[in-house]
């Protein structure tokens, strides 16, 4: 069965998102953040990359990187931090906090969202949604790398219609209320609406872009990336590729290194062994079944490149990145919704309208 090459990165690195914080703030205000991995062991322990976004369901306020100029956001607005930097959300620009590790330890044992109040007594004139997104970032995830350091969405007069508004609005509810299951609601809809803005990037990238998701968009380059994450195992190589696609070996060559920094078959055997360092973690497969599954006949010969690569044998990577078998099926079905047809975007759309209205 095909798949796309967005779905399937993100499957294989494990996107995951949780919502920790709902904020009610009144002028003056400000919340510094540390960078992620200040607090990724206190917020997902078991990510190897942690991604802060927040979401701006009232009010207005600015947020941004340390030591840069800041974005205003207004109700609707979401803004993420890809690379996980150190940034600064507040009721105007230029003021700053010191970063308060705590909150994120007391988050442990509390019902999520947990609940804060910042600025001045009564009334609140903003109101925040702040969570994290964890996936893995090795052996090799190049969708981070084709990242900026801000990501900025402005839904702006929008947020009373559209799908994206629909799933913010149920998060709004959900971090609210507080009902069983909530939590779990809240991951699926942060996972969501990470895709979400992440295609929106993608669609706004100057034709002149490079890296891995301007390649996605290329008529060459992305069926070409979509050929390799579709049948990985497959014994590609550069002339059989090269004919699917329909360029000579040189003329892909050359487009797949300018795009994507690297060549095809050099690409193919990093994400074979994140595919690998994947189901080995997931604890399920045996390690011969893993080599079979990336395309090697020889467990030898693949613990031999998996060693190369990665730096440590398929045996021991297991033991020391060994995890609860995920369920791919159901995790990541509301990934494999936004790339439905129109039926399915409005079958979902309808969806979170409804979880909306019942409480």
């Amino acid at each position: 069965m095909a798949t796309d090459a967005l779905s399937d990165l993100l499957r294989t690195v494990r996107l995951t998102g949780a919502v920790f914080f709902s904020l009610d703030v009144r002028e003056p205000w400000v919340a510094e953040a540390p960078a992620a991995r200040a607090c990724q062991p206190f917020v997902m322990p078991a990510a190897q990359h942690v991604i802060e976004f927040h979401i701006v369901t009232m009010g207005s306020c600015f947020g941004g990187l340390l030591g840069e100029q800041p974005v205003e956001l207004e109700a609707g607005d979401i803004i993420i931090f890809p690379q996980g930097d150190a940034h600064v959300i507040s009721s105007a620009p230029g003021m700053r906090a010191q970063p308060d590790i705590a909150l994120y330890r007391r988050s442990q044992s509390a019902q999520l969202p947990f609940a804060l109040t910042l600025g001045e007594p009564g009334p609140p004139t903003a109101h925040v949604v702040c969570g994290f997104l964890g996936c893995d970032s090795r052996p090799f995830n190049p969708l981070l790398a084709a990242l900026p350091r801000v990501l900025h969405v402005r839904e702006g007069a929008a947020f009373e219609s559209g799908w994206l508004a629909h799933f913010i609005r149920a998060a709004i509810d959900e971090s609210e209320n507080k009902r069983a299951g909530g939590e779990s609601v809240l991951s699926r809809l942060s996972e969501l609406m990470f895709v979400e803005v992440a295609r929106r990037y993608l669609a706004s990238l100057p034709a002149e872009e490079t890296g891995w998701l301007a390649g996605l968009r290329d008529r060459y380059v992305g069926k070409a990336l979509n050929l390799m994450h579709t049948r990985p195992a497959f014994p590609w190589s550069l002339e059989c590729l090269a004919e699917e696609v329909g360029l000579s070996r040189s003329g892909l060559s050359e487009r797949f290194a300018h795009f994507i920094g690297v060549p095809p078959m050099h690409y193919l055997a990093q994400w074979r062994m994140q595919m690998a360092a994947c189901l080995l973690s997931n604890g399920i497969e045996t390690v011969a079944q893993v080599a079979a599954k990336v395309g090697y006949d020889s467990e030898a010969a693949f613990s031999r490149t998996f060693k190369k690569q990665i730096g440590a044998p398929p045996a021991t990577w297991r033991k020391a990145h060994n995890r609860l078998p995920v369920n791919l099926g159901h995790d990541c079905t509301c990934l494999r919704l936004l790339l439905l047809p129109a039926c399915g975007r409005m079958w979902l759309e309808s969806y979170l309208m409804m979880s909306t209205l019942v409480s």
